[in-house]
């Protein structure tokens, strides 16, 4: 195996150990939202939205209930992207390649740009620029890979 191919055996294998990560995230997002895990994004989150006050009874049921969707939508999306990883990417299919990237970068965007507008700030820092990082880095590394002239493309 060449060097330039060993090198992007490795970064193929990171976007998808980087996806089995944020799955497992995904899952304790859906099912450990209270745990310590995360504390930090909690308590940030009662000094944005409750003025630091503790989560009523009614707003943790919610709270869960919003966390259990937004694990699961975690674990579907970076799912998908595991699949194309290991499959159309690790391939070098130009398609698998722009598909990861329209993916997170509308993801990061859409979520980054809510949380700014409500003022939370600590999601973008704590969540989504560490998935941005761990998804972005090894797609700009393989971007060689990716950039020769395809007829029909």
């Amino acid at each position: 195996m060449s060097n330039r191919e060993q090198r992007f055996v490795f970064w193929q294998k990171w976007l998808t150990y980087a996806n089995l990560l944020i799955i497992a995230v995904g899952l304790l997002v859906a099912f450990a939202g209270n745990s310590i895990f995360f504390a930090q994004h909690n308590a940030f989150s009662r000094q944005v939205f409750f003025e630091g006050e503790p989560f009523s009874r009614e707003v943790l049921v919610f709270k869960n209930w919003l966390f259990g969707i937004i694990g699961g939508s975690i674990v579907g999306f970076h799912t998908l992207m595991l699949l194309i990883s290991e499959n159309a990417f690790k391939k070098k299919e130009p398609w698998a390649y722009r598909a990861m990237w329209y993916g997170i970068t509308s993801w990061f965007l859409i979520d980054s740009g809510v949380s700014v507008y409500y003022g939370a700030l600590y999601n973008v820092v704590l969540i989504n620029l560490v998935a941005l990082f761990l998804i972005a880095l090894p797609l700009l590394m393989t971007r060689a890979e990716f950039t020769q002239t395809i007829p029909g493309e």
